[in-house]
């Protein structure tokens, strides 16, 4: 075979092949070998599942098993475990050092003869370590054909990790090797190779050829003479390269009761290399991402079988130790056991622990780092010692400090290497660091020795020579002995200088053994267990010792006396004090006052969630992935989906029902009943199925709303629905991965998952499918100090929990039990079969019950009891006497097992019905698959203060138990989701599974607890503060032990003294019963114990708990008095307490008084003090419910529990934060860094998605994508925060928000303003044409009057334009038409949009994805950007313009052949008809609004073909393209980067009529007339959002009555209904309304107006050739335009029955023009009135066009130029060929200087003012002079220059009629080089 050196480059698959074809050969009886080329290469390789076998021992079901434990599959080599071959070793592959042939051909061919009934067996003695003995072994004294022992039952002592790993066994040290041996009988047990080391190959050299053995097979498993060549294997690969070979198999005949086990995830690889034989090589890190095979570096021989010598277990060990050890496998072999193996059970948790913490992450690997080794075996070892050793004698070891420990032993070891390979790039060939010197295995068991020399003997160091078994054996021996008594921990150690060690741990401790075996238990088999317990009866051995420990007898029988000594009695007092306050409240003479049910409302927090959620909508609807389009639904709808408690369920529709959401969102009318809120919630049951599927079918019915699939208590059942068919499991398990995870709710694009959970960890693994981006945290209350949301109660949640339990804090709120804890102790080792739950269960009834009594006056029952549990029975029973109105508080009980709950309720109502309490306060049994039950009593009296008059009113929920006294008992494994009332007081959470150390098990039972408390809770605390720290001594002498409760004389236990410290004020119980009975009448309700004053009350059963609860109560309020300064004595029986009763002094003194004033607490009915005494506290007692909202529950946790919950780790973290997160996931790498308290919520989430995987019954388990992003759903989200804080309000608010905003994106604000001037249109009954006309007839048309006034509101700030008809009607009326000067917001109204609705780019449905050119499907959309040029002679040079065409709309344009040059956009003939296209080109000029421009014309041309053109500036060129990538975009030149809405409409009119003349080019090649050419274009603004059509129905009597309705219709519909007119190409400009909701019959009743058009035209190209629009105007250049198109002649036609919606957009458009100052950085604001200045001045110039500023200033300072004209609207200003604004009190008369203009007549007519606007060669002096000015009208002229100013002046020859100043010339305040103009003003002489 070789040495494994030597062949460092074959595969270990051939090795493995090689190996077992030698095997093979040595078991069939001819002696040729199968080929070996042929099993590697042509057998097929068969994947098995590998059953998970289970962690206890006795299960004999097992024993036959045949499951075998193979080696490794291959892997590549690992380059840090290459290490040197030792010397002397063979260097040849195939012969030995010797030189000796090992060929396989060699040895098959070779004949070795042994004698008759006779096998060749091998043998090794450490006396000649490098030698190996075969000899010839007479068959009888081996095993037989059976497996059973051989002839002569001799067993030689295994050899348990020898230097050869060929050993078969080693002979007795007595006999000598010599050649006599060969005959004598040689013992053979079950043999097993332990782990070989580097000193084995010398000796294996010869094994092959020696070994020639016999074909024995025993029923098809191996003989023990062929494990020798497997066993051969583990030695030659564990030194060798590959270093994967590690498990060599077990001899197939286990011993009884043995199971081994093995990790859960791992996969078996089946060889059939022999029929006969099949061998399983079980691939260990088969589907363990985080385990490199480097992790088994450490042991070749896997732990979880056995080996060599069976180890017997003794009988009785249980009974003679009183706990089951547990023994823990460590490194190396572990040896079979036999016997009474039920007696203990084996883990692999530490072993498997040991093997993790060698596998070095992938984090330390990225940094190269091949040289750093692994943390050494030895050193695990040591430091599992050093951690036990640390460990007090109430402490249960945890794997996760262990992980930890390895963790930073192996960091601080290798820090420099690490730091190196983070700053260096690593070599190929890495140097090995020098290593400090590291623990040898002969070093190891004396290091061990001395640290466990410092404990006490707690931890017991077995060190053995041979094997483990022998350290086994002695354990057993010293266990039955007694010797371990005080050891928790036995570590056995099998070390030697020359090879690996074995070790495993035991743990002997009862307690921690306990605990541990326990914690394997799943929670059904815990359940299970119990339930075995009480169905068989165990536990009435638990009752009968209790019954013998109460010295009067039974406890039965003395409640029994009791209840018949004290029956009449008891009633008639307990009725006086029980419902006398109900009684009182009736007639309304003392009520509380101070009762109040919370109702729903919404708290700042809530909001701020809910708007987070909405936010993470948002971003998935405007991510480019298309996930969510909001734009396409309507409303809203949801699911609400809680775990299967009824409780729950009745919560959240109760949640539901007040909310109001309902009708908010429009699901259900306003009668809405409780059958109909139950649609909303569904309960995660059998029936669940049935409302989901209705749930889905919904969706799918109703694409357009928005199912919001809400998944609460999201942590609750998280099984994979594979893993739940099986049939023991239950039918929910599973249900939320079948139902929330079905293709059905993945692919809906109308389902949104939102998950809510307090503990998200489970949904926080690697294979999530909710994104990081996803998760909402509920928000911190506080930044940096700063209350961030104004709150009046403060939450209480885990960290104010434990930080109350901190040194300096006010009362601690967490405690735990001692006396409860050790009387549990002491009874587990005193009934070890029974468990845990059971006794705890049991204990603390008794004390329950034993409190009830001493309350009710048996006082020798104290002592039966502890101080714990008295103080709450004693604050339970009396809470209700101190309210006026009967109100108390509620304690929990948490009892998890279902049948002890039942227990312990059945119990405890027996007992209350004994001491005749059962007015006094109700015991509820809350399970979570029913409801609540309670008493017919307690329902009348919480109907009473909830003010509730329906009979058949139940509880269902509770918190509809506010302010009732009662016990709640709470059962079921986990809590579901059930919120408390406001007056739980007590938190009972002794009995919690305090063995499952599972971070969301722990948090979700301290989350019952979680509170919120009136934000004044501080003051209170302060006071207590001050006793509770005025006497430190006492507060910690509690360690009188002299009448703890003894059983079986056990002393109570220490504790550590590490928790020394903090012990004083939580264990509130270590001292002795009087001082504690004292101490608690001393207390009040609200505070644990403050003093143990041990001498000054040696008396407890004198003291009277009734009174003393009154005193105590009275001396609380006398306490709040006393801090207000009020003195007054309570009662005759207390002293006066003042404030300085923090004093040591006044502590004692009113304890003494309390502790001395006695009276039974039963005869206070027949003592004549004692009505003024309850008179006294009906008056002034405080409700306790009132104190128990003010203030958090006290919570007492098991002390494992609590000590996990406060302790800390380095950063301050909560221990339990480190803790596994959930059970159903696992670490992915031992090497994980720690958690940090300074993690946010995110970090933490971030930790574990990085650090956590799923286990396969995980739903996620599947969910792997090699870490891709589209493993997670795009639709789901996760809402984590703390336990009731208010997640069900968030998310209901949240859904009351998304409907608001799904309305509110389905809704528009358009403008809504009536028309302007309509008073001052001519009234005229000569109506031209019939209200039902669809067209205008053109002859009629011509004959109507041009109406020059402007009705667009938008332009009521605008100068009024004046004809002759006007004059008249405006001087009276003009006044009172404005007011007001100042400029009023625009009215708009709301507006539903329409499916023919224009949109901006936040709309996305899947109609328009192509149109708009994102859809991912489609690549994205390339654009060609094309020049465009053509002169024109005004501008006096060539306009170059640039056209971006994307390729899908090419094909409106023409390009020439050879180049691709852009020639010219097609256009349509006026003869084409077709019912999907529209022949008017669009132009949408648009600035600033790329976002929020209405481009999206795709739905208002109801999907038509058209052609839309964006016409932009050339800086927005990019952004634009960004958002509309699909839409064609007009760049215009750089030079108008400045200018306003004028130049964009004069280059897109000149554009058109130049493409117009090439069209007519172009196609009159093709026979086409000029004429025929489509002369119009639409010009757009891009705010209109909807159009709307008038439909007039004339079929009434008289001819022009009618009726009119108005519809939304699509703008195709419209613009074809226009193109559609006849003679259309006569008229230049067509129009259509501004819609107006106040629009009236007269307006509409002309159905076409000659008069202005605004906002959207279809121009006439061809008419208005010589008709321009000004491109210097920023306002009012389509006033303008008209005028100058009516005064050309041209027809403009206004469509009466068609109207346009505008949409009001705060940003862009004219808004993005500011006016601001070149000189000043900071923004200053400046007015109107500084927009011009004199010319030359040093004024401040301004960076803005100076059209702007003349324009803006006309507008507000007009007055100043023209103040004649001021309000004077019969004598307007004379404007020639120019419309400007001078604002609203200025008329103006425009007049077109062109000949053969149409204007107005103007006799008659007295101008009050002059403006000549930039006048050209057409304004002559004739002209001007046929106007009529009143004396003293102004005059200005406007001019590019100075000069031309002059120039204009003598040309007009205006110095003829006006006077002018020189003091009377302006310009516009900017600078030269950027060409301001200049004004002129004069006077009329």
């Amino acid at each position: 075979m070789g040495n494994s050196y030597a062949g460092q480059l074959k595969t270990t698959r051939f090795e493995e092949v090689l190996h077992n074809s030698i095997e093979a050969s040595l078991r069939s009886n001819n002696l040729v070998p199968r080929p070996i080329f042929s099993q590697l290469y042509l057998e097929a390789e068969q994947q098995l599942s590998s059953l998970e076998a289970g962690s206890r021992a006795d299960n004999e079901e097992e024993e036959e098993e045949e499951e075998e434990e193979g080696s490794e599959s291959s892997s590549p080599p690992v380059s840090y475990q290459m290490k040197p071959p030792p010397e002397g070793c063979c260097t040849t592959d195939g012969f030995c050092q010797a030189g000796k042939d090992l060929r396989l051909v060699s040895i098959s061919n070779e004949h070795i003869e042994v004698p008759s009934g006779f096998l060749l067996v091998g043998a090794k003695s450490p006396n000649l370590p490098d030698h190996l003995l075969v000899c010839a072994v007479d068959k009888r004294f081996l095993p037989d054909d059976n497996g059973r022992n051989a002839l002569l039952e001799l067993r030689g002592r295994q050899s348990s990790t020898s230097s050869c790993s060929g050993t078969l066994f080693q002979l007795p040290e007595s006999s000598g090797l010599s050649g006599s041996a060969a005959s004598e009988p040689v013992p053979a047990a079950n043999p097993r190779a332990p782990a070989g080391t580097q000193q084995t190959a010398a000796a294996i050299d010869h094994i092959p050829s020696t070994a020639v053995f016999s074909s024995a097979v025993y029923n098809g498993k191996e003989s023990s003479k062929q494990q020798l060549v497997k066993n051969n294997l583990s030695a030659l690969t564990r030194p060798s390269v590959l270093g994967t070979l590690t498990n060599s198999g077990p001899p197939k005949k286990r011993h009884k009761g043995w199971s081994p086990e093995s990790p859960s995830s791992t996969e078996t690889w089946n060889l059939q290399l022999n029929p006969q034989a099949p061998n399983r090589i079980k691939n260990d890190g088969g589907s363990l991402s985080s385990l490199p095979h480097s992790a088994l570096v450490g042991s070749a021989s896997s732990p979880m079988v056995g080996s060599g010598e069976p180890v017997s277990v003794p009988d009785n060990l249980l009974k003679i130790c009183k706990a089951k050890p547990v023994i823990f496998k460590g490194h190396g072999n572990f040896p079979y056991l036999c016997g009474n193996i039920n007696d203990v059970i084996v883990s692999p948790l530490l072993y498997t622990c040991y093997r993790n913490s060698q596998s070095l992450s992938r984090a330390y690997e990225q940094y190269g780092a091949s040289t750093i080794q692994p943390i050494s075996e030895e050193m695990q070892l040591l430091l599992t010692v050093y951690y036990l050793v640390q460990l007090a004698s109430d402490q249960v070891p945890l794997i996760e400090d262990l992980e930890q420990i390895f963790m930073r032993s192996w960091r601080e070891s290798h820090l420099s290497e690490i730091r190196q390979y983070q700053q260096a790039i690593p070599q190929t060939f890495p140097q090995v660091p020098s290593q400090i010197a590291p623990v040898t295995s002969a070093q190891l068991p004396w290091l061990a020795g001395l640290a466990a020399s410092s404990c006490n003997d707690s931890v017991h160091i077995i060190e053995c020579s041979y094997s483990l078994a022998e350290g086994l054996s002695e354990m057993f021996k010293l266990l039955i002995e007694g010797k371990l008594i005080k050891t928790n921990y036995v570590v056995i150690i099998c070390a030697s200088r020359n090879r690996a060690i074995d070790s495993c741990i035991v743990i002997t401790g009862k307690y921690q053994a306990r605990v541990l075996s326990e914690s394997m238990l799943t929670p059904s088999d815990y359940q299970k267990e119990v339930n075995y317990q009480l169905v068989t009866g165990k536990v009435e051995t638990l009752g009968s010792f209790f019954s013998t420990l109460c010295p009067e007898g039974d406890i039965d029988l003395l409640l029994e006396k009791f209840y018949q000594e004290n029956q009449g009695h008891i009633s008639s007092s307990l009725s006086a004090s029980v419902n006398k306050p109900t009684a009182l409240n009736g007639t309304g003479m003392a009520a509380c006052t101070s009762y109040e049910i919370e109702r729903h409302q919404i708290r700042p927090f809530q909001l701020a969630v809910a708007q987070k959620l909405l936010s993470h909508i948002c971003s998935i609807a405007d991510s480019s992935t298309q996930n969510l389009d909001l734009g396409s639904f309507e409303k809203i709808d949801f699911l609400i989906c809680v775990p299967p408690s009824e409780v729950t369920y009745r919560q959240t529709l109760f949640h539901l029902w007040h909310s109001g959401i309902l009708l908010e969102l429009g699901l259900e009318k306003e009668h809405l009943t409780k059958q109909r809120v139950e649609q909303y919630v569904m309960k995660l049951d059998a029936e669940a199925q049935i409302k989901f599927k209705a749930f889905l079918q919904n969706s799918m019915q109703n694409p357009h709303t928005l199912f919001v699939l809400i998944h609460d208590h999201a942590h609750w059942d998280l099984m994979s629905a594979m893993h739940s068919l099986y049939p023991q499991t239950e039918l929910s398990t599973g249900l939320v991965d079948r139902l929330l995870n079905c293709r059905e709710v993945k692919e809906a694009p109308n389902i949104v998952t939102l998950h809510v959970t307090s503990f998200p960890y489970a949904l926080q693994t690697q294979h999530t499918h909710i994104s990081p981006y996803n998760e909402i945290h509920w928000p911190s209350s506080y930044s940096n100090g700063v209350d961030l949301y104004h709150e009046n109660k403060k939450y209480f949640g885990l960290s104010e929990f434990i930080e109350s339990t901190l040194s300096g804090h006010s009362i601690p709120l967490l405690r735990y039990d001692s006396s409860f804890e050790a009387m549990v102790m002491a009874l587990g080792k005193r009934f070890p079969r029974l468990h845990s739950a059971v006794i705890r269960t049991f204990v603390l009834i008794q004390h329950y019950s034993a409190a009830m009594m001493a309350v009710c006056g048996l006082s020798q029952m104290k002592n039966y009891t502890s101080v714990e549990t008295l103080e709450i029975t004693q604050n339970l029973i009396n809470s209700s006497r101190q309210c006026p109105s009967g109100h108390g508080l509620m304690v929990v009980l948490r009892i998890p097992c279902t049948p002890l709950a039942a227990v312990a309720y059945e119990r405890l109502y027996n007992v209350r019905e004994r001491l005749a309490l059962e007015d006094n306060f109700e015991i509820i049994l809350g399970n979570p698959n029913s409801g609540i039950t309670i008493g017919k009593h307690f329902v009348e009296q919480l109907k009473v203060w909830q003010k509730i008059e329906d009979v058949d009113w139940r509880p269902q929920t509770y918190l509809e138990l506010e302010g009732l006294p009662c016990i709640l008992i709470f059962s079921g494994m986990d809590p579901q989701g059930e919120s408390l009332p406001r007056s739980l007081r007590y938190c009972d959470l002794r009995l919690i599974n305090s063995s499952s150390l599972v971070r969301t098990t722990l948090e979700q039972e301290l989350g019952l607890a979680a509170y919120f408390v009136s934000s004044e809770i501080h003051t209170e605390k302060a006071v207590v503060n001050d006793v509770l720290e005025s006497d430190p001594e006492k507060l910690s002498s509690t360690d009188n032990e002299d009448e703890e409760i003894a059983t079986e004389g056990s002393t109570s236990e220490k504790r550590s003294p590490m928790k020394r410290e903090r012990s004083h004020s939580h264990d509130s119980a270590s001292s002795s019963l009087s001082s504690k009975a004292s101490i608690t009448a001393f207390c009040s309700e609200s505070s644990p114990p403050l003093v143990a004053a041990g001498d000054t009350a040696k008396s407890p059963h004198q003291i009277p708990s009734n009174n003393t609860e009154e005193t105590t109560n009275n001396y609380e309020r006398q306490k709040q008095k006393a801090d207000k300064g009020a003195q007054t004595t309570v009662s005759k029986h207390l002293p006066p307490v003042t404030e300085q009763l923090d004093t040591k002094q006044n502590v004692k003194s009113a304890q003494i008084s309390i502790t001395s004033s006695s009276s039974s607490p039963f005869s206070c009915s027949s003592s004549p003090s004692v009505p003024a005494h309850n008179s006294f506290i009906l008056q002034t007692s405080q409700c306790s419910t009132t104190k128990a909202s003010k203030q958090p529950p006290i919570v007492f946790l098991p002390k494992l529990v609590y000590d996990i919950i406060t302790s800390t780790d380095s950063s301050g973290l909560p221990k339990s934060s480190s803790l596994l997160p959930y059970h159903s996931v696992m670490w992915a790498s031992s090497f994980r860094p720690l958690m940090s308290k300074m993690m946010t919520c995110t970090e933490q989430s971030l930790y574990y998605r990085q650090w956590t995987v799923p286990k396969p019954i995980h739903m996620d388990y599947n969910n792997r994508n090699e870490g891709r992003m589209d493993t997670f759903h795009p639709r789901r989200l996760l809402l984590s925060g703390p336990p009731q804080i208010g997640k069900t309000g968030a998310y209901l608010q949240f859904l009351s928000i998304l409907s608001r905003m799904l309305i509110r994106l389905t809704e528009v604000d358009v403008y809504d303003e009536e028309e302007i001037n309509n008073n001052i249109k001519e009234e005229s009954d000569q109506y031209c044409h019939q209200p039902g006309d669809m067209w205008p007839d053109l002859e009629t048309f011509k004959k109507v009057p041009f109406d020059y006034t402007i009705h667009d509101p938008k332009y009521e700030d605008a100068s009024l334009i004046c004809s002759k008809l006007q004059t008249i009607n405006s001087e009276d009326k003009s006044v009172s038409r404005r007011q007001e000067d100042t400029y009023t917001r625009r009215q708009t109204t709301r507006m539903r949009l329409s499916k023919y609705a224009a949109y901006n780019t936040y709309h996305h449905c899947e109609q328009c994805h192509q149109y708009m050119g994102f859809n991912p499907r489609y690549q994205l959309y390339e654009s060609t950007l094309h020049a465009f040029a053509f002169s024109y002679s005004m501008l006096g040079e060539e306009i170059q313009l640039h056209f971006i065409i994307p390729k899908s709309k090419e094909h409106h344009f023409v390009f020439s052949q050879p180049g691709r040059q852009l020639e010219s956009m097609r256009l349509p003939l006026v003869t084409d008809k077709s019912e999907d296209y529209i022949k008017s080109p669009t132009f949408t000029p648009t600035t600033g609004r790329h976002e929020h421009g209405l481009f999206n014309l795709y739905h208002a041309m109801d999907g038509a073909s058209h052609l839309h053109v964006l016409v932009v500036k050339e800086y927005e060129m990019a952004i634009y393209k960004k958002y509309w990538p699909n839409h064609i975009m007009l760049v215009l030149p750089s030079i108008f980067n400045s200018a306003g809405v004028g130049a964009a409409h004069f280059l897109i009119k000149e554009l058109s009529y130049h493409n117009l003349e090439l069209e007519r080019n172009r196609q009159e090649e093709l026979g086409i007339k000029p004429q025929d050419i489509w002369p119009f274009i639409v010009i757009s603004d891009d705010s209109c959002v909807m159009w709307n059509a008038v439909e007039v129905d004339c079929s009434g009597d008289r001819k022009r009555d009618y009726t009119w309705t108005e519809r939304n219709v699509s703008l195709k519909q419209i613009l074809q209904h226009i193109e559609g007119t006849p003679n259309v190409t006569h008229y230049a400009l067509i129009g259509m309304r501004k819609w107006s909701s106040k629009t009236n019959s007269a307006e509409i009743k002309e159905p076409f107006s000659f008069c202005h058009v605004h906002d959207f035209i279809m121009l006439n190209v061809d008419l208005t050739q010589n008709v321009q629009y000004n491109q210097n105007r920023f306002t009012c250049d389509d006033v303008d335009f008209n005028l100058r198109v009516h005064s050309a002649g041209l027809l403009i036609c206004r469509f009466n029955h068609f109207s346009v919606m505008k949409k009001q957009i705060a940003v862009g458009g004219q808004r993005s023009f500011h006016i601001k100052s070149k000189v000043s950085d900071t923004p200053v604001s400046i007015s109107p009135a500084q927009y011009i200045c004199a010319p030359d001045s040093k004024h401040t110039f301004l960076a803005a066009p100076a059209q702007l500023l003349l324009e803006k200033y006309l507008q507000y300072h007009s007055h100043r130029f023209f103040p004649l004209s001021l309000k004077n609207y019969s004598h307007p200003v004379l404007s020639v060929d120019c419309y400007l604004n001078l604002g609203p009190q200025i008329a103006v008369c425009y007049v077109s200087s062109r000949p053969h203009s149409l204007n107005i007549s103007s006799s008659g007519l007295t101008f009050s003012g002059l403006l000549l606007y930039l006048c050209d060669s057409f304004v002559v002096a004739s002209f001007l002079k046929k106007f009529h000015f009143l004396k003293g009208a102004t005059l200005c002229v406007i001019c590019q220059d100075r000069n031309s100013l002059r120039q204009t002046v003598v040309r007009l020859e205006l110095e003829d009629e006006w006077q002018f100043r020189l003091r009377d010339e302006f310009q516009t305040a900017n600078a030269k080089e950027d060409r301001p103009l200049f004004f002129l003003t004069g006077r009329h002489i």
